[in-house]
């Protein structure tokens, strides 16, 4: 077995001895992992090594002492019995906890692996134009070089033309035929019969009739023409006569073009938006830490260019970086239009035209009176995004005063981009996620 094989052996058992990503997300150290490196623990696996035979110690070797006498064993160092093993003194099993390493994924696994265990199916599009190449030649243009010109192009249109245009000239001039009709008459009964002769035509058919000598009151009238002759259909004289010539025209001339084919990035920009007030103690700040992170790996996988930008607020917002959002407490009150407030205008650097756009915003749900429905609302409906979501974190069950997700869904109930989910414990962080997701997934 070569050491490609030995890595892909360790691979497997470590996929078979990591836990479950849901399990990891609600109860694993998240700390370890990096924007593009997510490192899961798992139980190393004891390596197979060479052991002594202890019922085979002889052999001839130099002890401590010089040589050893006959029958006396030789001290091996490192011998269970020198009392440095994982065992206590009387052999049993120590009680410290084993070795762990660590299986790692990039957020591209990272993000098929929850697809597949939550059921999701994030399609991402792609927004800005990053190149512009040629595609095949399946463009058409009524100018270009002579060797791009489409012959079978021209030919359909010449075609289309005769097909239209041609008629039973045999048909024509036996109409001609009728009693007491001139060529006007006769022009008239055509049009309005769809063939499509000119009265130029007509008239000299009629010249043709007369220097021949036919006799021009053949029928009644047409009428009477119509019941003892048959139009011969152009399709029948094709198969009968062939096709002796075509009528292009310069109109009809198309010249073969590439496809221009835009390549676009599938790029997103995140705002994180936490809140930092007094009330946000550590079981709180814990939960929009297993809540964000997981989506910051899904969604730096599931697009070509992810940017994350994260804002703090309690009654005023500030920018801060990703090491301090979740750890950063305040003493202040609560005002979350102001995180909004810089939202909007972080995100006034990502044109919604040429990029995906997130909001996520999580707290306790406190708020300063009317501030949700006066400000907060308002502006989740003037800042376009893929998605809006809320996480309310209130361990225990609702404050009196927590009306803010309960405001956010009654106000944007007919928003199909906007969803609030609840958190108030670490079993409802994977429910959250799928909910989030599964709502930008229909958007």
């Amino acid at each position: 077995m070569g050491l490609r094989e030995d890595l892909e052996r360790f691979r497997e058992i470590g996929e078979q001895r990591r836990p479950d990503l849901s399990e990891f997300i609600r109860e694993g150290d998240l700390s370890g992992s990096s924007r593009d490196n997510v490192r899961i623990p798992v139980k190393l696996v004891d390596l197979p090594a060479f052991e002594y035979d202890r019922r085979d110690m002889g052999g001839v070797g130099q002890g401590g002492e010089g040589t050893p006498e006959p029958g006396r064993p030789v001290d091996v160092p490192g011998d269970p019995e020198d009392g440095d093993g994982d065992g206590d003194e009387d052999g049993e099993p120590g009680e410290e906890g084993g070795e762990h390493g660590y299986y790692e994924m990039d957020p591209e696994e990272f993000a098929r692996e929850l697809d597949e265990e939550l059921g999701l199916d994030l399609d991402p599009k792609g927004k800005r134009v990053v190149e512009e190449i040629e595609g095949d030649y399946t463009e058409l243009a009524r100018a270009g070089p002579n060797s791009t010109l489409d012959f079978e192009q021209l030919f359909k249109r010449g075609l289309k033309r005769k097909l239209a245009t041609d008629f039973d000239e045999s048909y024509v001039r036996e109409a001609c035929r009728v009693a007491g009709a001139d060529a006007r008459d006769v022009f008239e009964y055509c049009r309005e019969e769809h063939v499509l002769v000119s009265l130029a035509w007509i008239r000299e058919a009629f010249d043709e009739i007369r220097r021949e000598g036919v006799s021009l009151g053949e029928y009644d009238s047409f009428e009477a023409f119509e019941a003892r002759v048959e139009r011969d259909p152009i399709s029948a004289r094709i198969r009968r006569d062939g096709l002796r010539d075509v009528p292009f025209r310069r109109e009809d001339e198309r010249y073969r073009q590439p496809e221009v084919v835009e390549k676009r990035q599938k790029n997103v920009v995140v705002v994180n938006i936490r809140d930092v007030s007094g009330s946000m103690r550590k079981t709180k700040r814990e939960l929009v830490e297993r809540t964000f992170t997981p989506l910051d790996w899904y969604l730096t996988g599931k697009y070509d260019e992810a940017e994350f930008r994260y804002v703090a607020h309690d009654a005023e917002a500030w920018e801060v970086e990703r090491g301090e959002f979740f750890g950063i407490r305040s003493g202040g009150g609560t005002r979350i239009s102001s995180a909004y407030e810089l939202a909007a205008e972080v995100l006034e650097e990502y044109p919604f035209a040429e990029w995906n756009r997130y909001v996520f915003a999580a707290g306790d749900s406190e708020n300063s009176s009317n501030d949700t429905v006066e400000n907060v609302v308002p502006m989740m409906r003037e800042i376009d995004a893929n998605l809006h979501a809320y996480v309310e974190t209130q361990p225990g069950g609702n404050a009196i005063n927590a009306t803010h997700a309960e405001e956010v869904e009654q106000e944007l109930a007919d928003r199909d981009n906007v969803v609030v989910a609840r958190v108030g414990g670490p079993d409802d962080v994977t429910d959250a996620i799928e909910r989030i997701l599964s709502t930008e997934d229909d958007t």
